[in-house]
């Protein structure tokens, strides 16, 4: 009697639950633990709806949605608590996003730009590399003092187990925390997995931070709520999930955002069958996102690191808040690889081609080499910026791919230790306003980029 719905009860073996729905004489209630319960367990109502602790000392841990800590921890103390399932903000307190997100992968930040206050679906098959890819978005925005949240979602343990020792080998767990449940955990909690991590990533928010969360992978979550829902003899629809599927994820989604105090990016996960797009669940995710980058799985057999495809991947909010130069160098690189995959078709004649068709060949083939990056490997934007001018400048045309592949880490080199080439190569930038500007000074000027060649 009097029950509410998603209030939290409690069992006298201990159990904890979450009310889902009320009938005449029955209430259904959503169990967050695995342990089975006895016909005639007294149940006991706490006239609260589920809460979660927050606060600073939850960053270098990882813990289940409840903050119960799963990295053999101490207990985490100095917390206080929020509620978990809050109404997203309405226009009043949001504003427009106006600072770009650097993810350090070349591909991304130099055609599929992303803004801080953005929700990127990242979108592709199992095994196509999206996990090295925000791991590397995590390093970089980690190291530039964002607060970044990883929430596992139903995964095995051992995968929970890398993505803390990631955080441990870079150095990073200051920044860093990880909200996770393994499959082996309760449908209830799994499900709560996202929330949690959002309320949290609030927390941060609301002390004016910058916070990336990863939510790794909403298609999982979607098959535990059908689960859930199922169970609870809710009617199914397309593909056997509930009604409200669609409601559930897009409420979530929608609490990221830019705010007029700190900003939360959220780069949620979909998991793709066979380069299938069409999904159930994969367009009702895009639908909810401002854009997805698609993780190709024939370029990815094809020895792409990442595989990202840039001609089906789209950001909606990342192009407003480049430079000119960076808005011209996107344009200019799509072109481009649009022509060049054109040109791939005459690639069988050899030197029976034009010299036209042969210079974009071999201008591809070295933008391939460029885009070509390692996982734990992050890259600058104005490095990235620098070396594709030196692509176009035509002061690498020649040489064998080796020798190309070694001036590119030459340069990254050289932009990263060097602190003086750093400010020289940021100032050129900044003075050039279009792209073409950029490549005539470094055809006149060749020694930004022969600093490299001389080490």
């Amino acid at each position: 009697p009097q029950a509410k719905p998603s209030e939290v009860v409690m069992f006298e073996s201990g159990e904890i639950g979450q009310v889902l729905s009320l009938g005449e004489d029955l209430v259904e209630v959503l169990l967050l633990t695995r342990s089975e319960l006895r016909v005639g367990t007294k149940v006991v109502r706490t006239d609260e709806l589920l809460q979660v602790p927050v606060g600073e000392s939850l960053l270098g841990r990882a813990f289940d949605p409840l903050v119960k800590p799963i990295d053999d921890g101490r207990l985490i103390g100095g917390l206080k608590v929020s509620p978990i399932d809050t109404q997203p903000h309405g226009i009043i307190g949001r504003k427009q996003v106006s600072e770009s997100l650097e993810t350090g992968v070349t591909i991304v930040d130099l055609i599929i730009p992303l803004a801080k206050g953005q929700r990127e679906l990242v979108i592709g098959d199992r095994k196509t590399g999206k996990t090295g890819f925000l791991l590397q978005v995590m390093l970089t925005q980690a190291r530039m003092g964002t607060v970044c949240i990883y929430c596992v979602i139903g995964q095995r343990l051992i995968d929970i187990k890398n993505r803390f020792e990631f955080m441990e080998e870079m150095g990073i767990k200051k920044n860093c925390l990880i909200v996770a449940t393994s499959s082996s955990d309760a449908p209830g909690l799994i499900f709560l997995t996202p929330y949690s991590a959002m309320t949290i990533a609030e927390f941060f928010r609301d002390q004016g931070k910058d916070v990336l969360l990863i939510l790794d992978d909403m298609t999982t979550h979607a098959r535990y709520y059908r689960e859930i829902s199922l169970l609870a003899k809710r009617f199914p629809g397309r593909s056997s999930y509930p009604g409200d599927i669609f409601y559930t994820q897009a409420k979530l989604i929608e609490r990221a955002g830019n705010y007029k105090k700190g900003s939360i990016t959220c780069l949620p996960v979909a998991e793709a069958v066979l380069g299938d797009l069409s999904g159930y669940i994969q367009t009702n995710l895009m639908s909810m996102t401002d854009g997805h980058i698609f993780f190709d799985i024939d370029l990815y057999n094809q020895g792409r690191r990442p595989a990202v495809n840039p001609f089906l991947s789209v950001t909606r909010s990342g192009h407003q808040v480049q430079t000119f130069l960076q808005q011209d160098l996107g344009r200019k690189l799509t072109s481009f690889l649009v022509e060049y995959e054109k040109m791939k078709e005459f690639m069988h004649f050899g030197a029976e081609a034009g010299e036209t068709v042969q210079n974009v060949i071999e201008l591809g083939r070295k933008l391939d080499i460029f885009f070509n990056q390692p996982l734990g490997k992050t890259i600058p934007v104005n490095a990235n910026i620098l070396l594709a001018g030196g692509l176009w400048s035509g002061v690498w045309r020649g040489g064998d791919d080796e020798d190309f592949k070694r001036k590119i880490e030459e340069v990254i080199l050289n932009y990263e230790t060097n602190k003086g080439y750093k400010t020289k190569v940021d100032e050129l930038i900044k003075s050039c306003n279009k792209f073409t500007d950029l490549v005539n000074s470094l055809r006149m000027d060749s020694e930004v980029l022969g600093v490299a060649q001389k080490i």
